[in-house]
């Protein structure tokens, strides 16, 4: 369970920030067997950042189960960056609106380490179950807001990027090598828009939209999500003068707001 942004040459900052990685990709309280069974770290190191993380309350530690969870110091980081650092706050109404309008789920999200990041969701007035959720982290290549995040970057960011995905097939429809999906980002770049043709969940479809500011730089993404017993690819194209309309009135009222920038590792693999 290895955390996509950890770096080897971090040091001990970057070693314990692998372990917050570690806990919360768990998705519930962990033991530390579980996490040490994972680690990279010998026992007494990874006990060691354990309970530093602990004392900080950036875990917190339940004895009577003996498990880790992310503490209450992370909340309020999250909180503030989720605030300052995210498209979330500036895209809310919008992204409201657009739910209203379209009866259907809408996504917001941006780009972190190849990844994509969820800083928003508004489900439909009838919710569908599927794996987004807000501070969720998916892959890039297979959902409709990475695709479009990808189709719009510079190739000297994209070519790192491309490096760092998996590639793994979720679905019968899921791309599966670099050639596929840059032949897929090129069509992308025609059209200003993309899908999720069940590509990383079976029976969810969506349509996606690129947020760009003035210069035509990557801001996020937003994407209107269904399943294909509701509607299908025709039914949810229609929707693009909307989503057109609703990502131009993000990047305009974001125009004085920039995201940190993260540089991707360099990867020279090949399909």
């Amino acid at each position: 369970m290895a955390s996509p942004g950890s770096q080897s040459g971090d040091g001990t900052v970057g070693k314990a920030l692998d372990v917050l990685d570690r806990v919360a990709a768990f998705g519930r309280p962990v033991r530390f067997s579980e996490l040490l069974a994972d680690a990279p770290f010998p026992k007494a190191t990874l006990y060691r950042f354990v309970q530093t993380l602990t004392s900080q309350r950036m875990l917190t530690y339940d004895p009577e189960r003996q498990t880790y969870a992310p503490g209450v110091r992370l909340v309020r980081l999250a909180h503030a960056a989720w605030a300052q650092s995210s498209l979330a706050p500036i895209a809310r109404p919008h992204i409201d609106r657009l739910s209203a309008e379209t009866g259907e789920t809408v996504h917001l999200a941006q780009l972190d380490h190849g990844q994509v990041l969820y800083v928003d969701k508004r489900n439909a007035a009838d919710p569908l179950s599927m794996f987004s959720q807000t501070g969720k982290v998916g892959p890039a290549y297979c959902t409709g807001v990475g695709k479009v995040m990808l189709a719009f970057l510079p190739e000297e960011e994209l070519a790192p990027i491309l490096g760092q995905q998996s590639f793994h097939a979720f679905t019968d429809g899921t791309l599966t090598s670099r050639t596929a999906l840059r032949a897929e980002l090129a069509d992308i770049r025609a059209n200003g828009y993309g899908f999720d043709r069940e590509e990383h969940e079976p029976g969810i479809i969506c349509i996606a939209m690129p947020i760009l500011d003035g210069a035509g730089r990557v801001l996020g993404a937003l994407s209107v999500t269904s399943s294909t017993a509701r509607t299908n690819l025709a039914g949810l194209e229609r929707l693009v003068p909307r989503l057109k309309d609703t990502a131009r009135a993000i990047a305009a009222d974001a125009a004085g707001w920039h995201f940190p920038q993260t540089v991707p590792a360099r990867d020279d693999k090949g399909d």
